[in-house]
């Protein structure tokens, strides 16, 4: 039995953690959740039970084992050190994920790193996690040379406020208002109605930070500085739910059949077979696993396939995730 804490337990990550450690019955003997001081007081039922959330984490930090930090990175940076010599944390931001001493662990690609954790395991980017489970099962057999990928993400990638703001842009498109004339807190452009190819910061490359962490992530998990990755990470008026457009050039020829054979009994794999079906967010959503179709052969390349894969990507992209590692822990 362990004591837990969760950190930034009242955001999206934070409560579906919460959730499935009650339903994954994680061992628990005391949970602490953290929050921010407009949080604090408010109460989260875990186990039939009534739990505060604190805005103090000193109050428990040399109390708990393990440690799931659902924090933006800058908070992370700052707390998420003063937990790892008394516990084990996993972190979902991307304060540590390139740091050559943290691990960065998908459960179905490297359970092995675990290991050599020194306190810190980082949890990956939401839409690496989903690209990856899939296409690691075709690497083993083919290996992964070239990823082309367009990302079409849900505004519950970057939290509640964008969620709230996509509602009330909704609101205002149903009643035929003019959304380009309401504040915005979150999105630089409006997201009703309309598609944002930018998430994140660009850098002089013209790339985003979004974009750079699907080829960055890819190598570490893989453990392959080779592989080449181009993505486009496009924000989409959708709540729940990422999907992406994969083109994978491989070292050795796959068909799409042997491909789909291989994919029918992976582990965390949803496979839709039909061609005329495929997976598409409202099916994703709530459900653990990623969902693969519209599997076909690559016109642009010899070793070549062309795919559609969806995710729930709170759950799978982040609190299933974490919980996963922490039942390998």
């Amino acid at each position: 039995m362990k004591n837990i804490a969760v950190l930034g337990a009242t955001g999206l990550v934070g409560e579906e953690v919460i959730k499935i450690l009650e339903q994954r019955n994680f061992p628990t003997k005391e949970l602490f959740l953290f929050a921010s001081e407009r949080s604090e007081g408010q109460t989260v039922i875990f186990k039939d039970r009534e739990i505060e959330v604190l805005s103090d984490y000193e109050s428990f930090k040399d109390k708990v084992d393990l440690v799931f930090s659902c924090l933006d990175a800058p908070l992370a940076r700052e707390i998420v050190p003063k937990f790892k010599n008394t516990a084990v944390v996993i972190d979902n931001s991307n304060a540590f994920r390139m740091d050559s001493e943290v691990p960065l662990i998908i459960p179905e690609i490297n359970s092995e790193k675990i290991k050599e954790h020194k306190g810190i395991i980082a949890n990956p980017n939401c839409s690496t996690i989903q690209m990856l489970v899939p296409l690691y099962y075709l690497h083993k057999k083919a290996k992964v040379k070239r990823i082309f990928v367009a990302t079409y993400q849900s505004v519950s990638g970057y939290g509640r406020d964008a969620v709230d703001e996509l509602k009330l842009e909704f609101e205002y498109l149903g009643m035929c208002q003019d959304i380009e004339k309401l504040e915005r807190p979150v999105f630089s452009h409006p997201i009703g109605n309309n598609i944002i190819p930018q998430i994140g910061d660009f850098n002089e490359d013209g790339y985003t930070k979004e974009e750079m962490k699907m080829l960055n992530e890819t190598r570490k998990i893989l453990d392959d500085e080779l592989i080449q990755v181009t993505s486009t990470c496009v924000r989409i008026p959708v709540i729940c739910g990422h999907s992406e457009a994969v083109s994978v050039e491989f070292e050795n020829a796959l068909s799409p059949g042997e491909a789909k054979e291989i994919l029918k009994g992976a582990p965390g794999v949803k496979l839709i077979e039909k061609s005329d079906d495929y997976p598409m967010p409202i099916h994703a959503a709530g459900h653990d696993e990623v969902f693969v179709g519209r599997i076909r052969k690559d016109l642009a390349f010899e070793n070549g396939l062309a795919m559609w894969i969806v995710a729930d990507n709170v759950r799978k992209g982040a609190a299933l995730n974490a919980v996963q590692i922490a039942e390998l822990l």
